[in-house]
């Protein structure tokens, strides 16, 4: 048996995360190597007397679609997808990938599109209850530099299903983020130092969300979206990004007044700058987060994971959550990590909160 308990992580997810409660609609979308996951929450759905709804992809169809699709499969909205979507009570989407490379020559064009046209499902779903997490994989696995076996162990501690009570662990992770927030919320201006960083941007007025395996599981951050046209200064992402499955590393950004105003990748540029194209909010930021949870004590290329490493901080290219008041509209969302713990420094109106990697007084 795999090192994650397909059964617990089901009832973590079915109850913990969405709190699923009868008759409710639960949409339930990943890839057939989560099979073993899929089934155990079909049964986690249906005790608690809800409608599971599985939306399971073959190996191979990414990239079968984009290799096919006409114009219109790419610029229109499926009229029954985005149906489904306003008419879900929850959507729970698992990243579950065969073949990490499987997109690896795709025109990144044909992504940016697909992703403008399907903004009003994503829109939709995000107005319902909604979780994102992830089933280990060997191509995931691979991706981390490590074997299935490390790897499952690994996914297994930050999801602290290794925990005698996985419910009591997020408990206590969600005390430590809310003692976080009560020191930001009258924070009026962050500040990021670090090699190659100097970034500043205004958060006074936007609300610090504490995402505690709610939506994102695993989960450690607390998280706000800055004013639009704050940002100024510049950033080096140090953690490897792969959206969509496209290898990006050694990301620099430089912000006036909010926007991207000059941007390079080591690699992967090609796709940074078409993602910087995607519409009038992908060159603003729609999110601030910062990670707490030092389970997750390595970077394996996966951002759901990456971006809750305790001692990072994280910025997202493109649409705000509305919860925070973020304002920033946009078709992309794209966290980039930048590590902060070989030496960086991150503050609140001048007061340290995070000095390499580890909080101050907390």
């Amino acid at each position: 048996m795999t090192a994650v308990d397909p059964a617990a992580f089901a009832d973590l997810l079915a109850g913990y995360c969405l709190e699923v409660k009868p008759d409710q609609q639960i949409l339930v979308r990943s890839t057939t190597v989560a099979a073993p996951l899929l089934l155990e929450l079909q049964r986690a759905i249906l005790a608690r007397n809800a409608w599971p709804h599985l939306r399971v992809d073959l190996p191979g169809q990414g990239r079968g679609f984009y290799d096919h699709a006409q114009d219109r499969h790419l610029d229109d909205v499926p009229s029954l997808a985005l149906e489904e979507a306003k008419r879900i009570d929850a959507n729970l989407g698992i990243n579950a990938p065969a073949d990490d490379h499987e997109l690896a020559g795709v025109d990144p064009a044909k992504i940016t599109r697909l992703a403008r046209a399907r903004r009003p499902v994503r829109e939709a779903i995000m107005k319902k209850r909604w979780c994102s997490t992830l089933w280990p994989t060997a191509a995931l696995a691979g991706r981390a530099g490590v074997d299935l076996a490390d790897y499952e162990a690994f996914v297994a501690r930050a999801l602290f299903l290794d925990q005698p009570d996985p419910v009591r662990s997020w408990g206590g992770l969600r005390t430590f983020q809310a003692k976080l927030i009560e020191r930001l919320k009258s924070a009026r201006d962050v500040r990021i130092e670090a090699d190659g960083t100097d970034l500043t941007m205004r958060v006074a007025g936007r609300t610090w969300v504490n995402s505690d395996g709610k939506r994102n599981m695993p989960s450690g951050e607390v998280f706000t979206g800055p004013h639009e046209n704050s940002a100024n200064g510049r950033i080096r992402f140090t953690v490897r990004s792969a959206p969509e499955g496209v290898d990006v590393d050694g990301v620099e950004l430089e912000f006036a007044d909010g926007q991207v105003v000059g941007a390079r990748a080591d690699t992967g540029d090609e796709y940074l700058q078409r993602a910087l194209e995607t519409d009038g909010g992908a060159r603003f930021l729609g999110e601030l987060g910062i990670g707490t949870n030092f389970g997750i004590d390595r970077p394996t290329g996966t951002i759901l994971f990456d971006e809750k490493i305790g001692g990072t901080v994280h910025l997202a290219l493109g649409r705000s959550y509305p919860e925070t008041g973020g304002k920033n509209a946009s078709a992309l969302h794209w966290d980039l990590i930048c590590d902060l713990r070989e030496g960086g420094r991150l503050t609140a109106d001048g007061d340290v909160l995070m000095l390499d990697g580890r909080f101050a007084r907390v």
